[in-house]
């Protein structure tokens, strides 16, 4: 019998598909540079993560900035550099997707990115992890579909099909973000985590905007109340909602669900900015969705990782499957050793009152006790001329 999801948890899962999807409708609808727009959601979503991170795991920060923690000893300095590479790959995620955008149809940029768990599986697949034919069989299905998506950016070629290409870039390098934090998480809670790999995506993203001259102030409106809608969606509404719904289904339900993220966003773009989908292009988005789907669902909960503060995949650490044991049946236990008897039990039967010797050493207490047994009265020896007594020797015990 299947468990039924409360009306609660369904309008979280609405609330979140709807705000996570409209990521992609208020980046194109700026007209500041996709990189500034990248720059300033991983600023605000820093601002949002400190205060967080400040109330619920302040003990950790102390700990951190005291070099109490393992992630600052010498030892640990591998699970860093692995944090710093993500946080890199990370800032490529955000920069490619954010620009893809811009360049390409909302669609299209949307269900690229949205092949991450395929190219994690590849990664995975890379590094030795068996894939099953499932699996197989939806990444053949995400291939097939987004050629044949992109088949008419490829015919018309120009920037559309640049916006493909960084849609793909984009989706990679999510994979490889969720890759290295698998490494590098190992005693770092996700909070804190979540708000290093903010501030090292924002400072590098900070360093391209300044090496390349991209302005970062004077937005016009359109620009100010995008990055206002991306604070507010996806950054709060949509992960808080996303944050909701994890403590109540599985991580691979919501991954499936967060697939129509290409949908709900392809009808806002053509709500609000009049952006058309080609009809040639929604077989090819369809076949995208369901081989994410069965990657999704034949990966387990491994390729559907829950995503971070900054709605990236974060997988948590790997532990060994829980294998239940059976209950417990309550035995008689038996001990197989001889337990020796107390000697002094056998006082308990005699009568009369022992013979007790205390010996002096010289050099402190009486530390010695010799204890002797009353002996038995001896029996009286029978009439030696009496033929029919034998002669028999007693024995006496010490």
């Amino acid at each position: 019998m299947r468990a039924r999801i409360d009306p609660l948890t369904i309008a979280a899962m609405t609330v979140t598909v709807v705000s996570i999807s409209a990521t992609a409708p208020l980046t194109a609808a700026a007209t500041a540079s996709p990189l500034a727009m990248a720059f300033w959601r991983n600023c605000l979503g820093f601002a949002v993560l400190v205060p967080l991170l400040l109330l619920l795991r302040r003990r950790e920060v102390v700990r951190v900035v005291r070099r109490e923690r393992g992630i600052l000893r010498r030892e640990q300095w591998r699970p860093l550099v692995f944090g710093f590479l993500a946080a890199t790959a990370l800032a490529l995620h955000f920069a490619a997707f954010m620009t893809s955008t811009r360049l390409t149809s909302v669609a299209m940029s949307t269900a690229l990115v949205a092949t991450q768990p395929v190219w994690q599986a590849l990664i995975a697949a890379g590094q030795g992890v068996k894939a099953s034919r499932r699996t197989w069989t939806g990444l053949s299905l995400s291939v097939v579909g987004a050629a044949a998506a992109a088949g008419l950016d490829i015919k018309s070629g120009g920037t559309a099909l640049l916006g493909d290409l960084l849609a793909l870039v984009g989706a990679i390098a999510q994979a490889g973000y969720t890759a290295l934090s698998e490494k590098s998480r190992a005693d770092v809670s996700t909070p804190l985590y979540s708000t290093f790999t903010s501030l090292v995506c924002g400072m590098e993203l900070l360093a391209v905007c300044w090496l390349a001259d991209i302005p970062l102030t004077g937005f016009d409106r359109s620009t100010q109340l995008s990055l206002l809608g991306l604070l507010l969606l996806p950054q709060i509404l949509g992960l808080g909602s996303l944050n909701f719904v994890l403590g109540r289904t599985s991580a691979t339900t919501m991954s499936v669900l967060l697939l129509l993220e290409t949908p709900v966003a392809a009808l806002a773009a053509w709500w609000f900015m009049d952006q058309n989908v080609a009809i040639a292009t929604i077989p090819g988005l369809l076949l995208i969705i369901v081989g994410v789907t069965v990657v999704v669902t034949s990966g387990g909960e491994q390729l559907a990782s829950a995503p971070d503060d900054l709605g990236v995949a974060i997988p948590r650490p790997a532990y060994p499957p829980h294998i239940p044991q059976p209950t417990p049946v309550a035995r008689h236990l038996t001990f197989r050793r001889k337990v020796r008897r107390d000697p002094r039990l056998d006082w308990a039967t005699y009568t009369e009152h022992p013979t007790v010797t205390l010996t002096y050493h010289g050099a402190g207490a009486f530390d010695t006790l010799h204890m002797r047994k009353p002996r038995p009265p001896l029996e009286e020896e029978p009439f030696v001329d009496d033929p029919t007594v034998s002669l028999a020797v007693p024995t006496r015990r010490r």
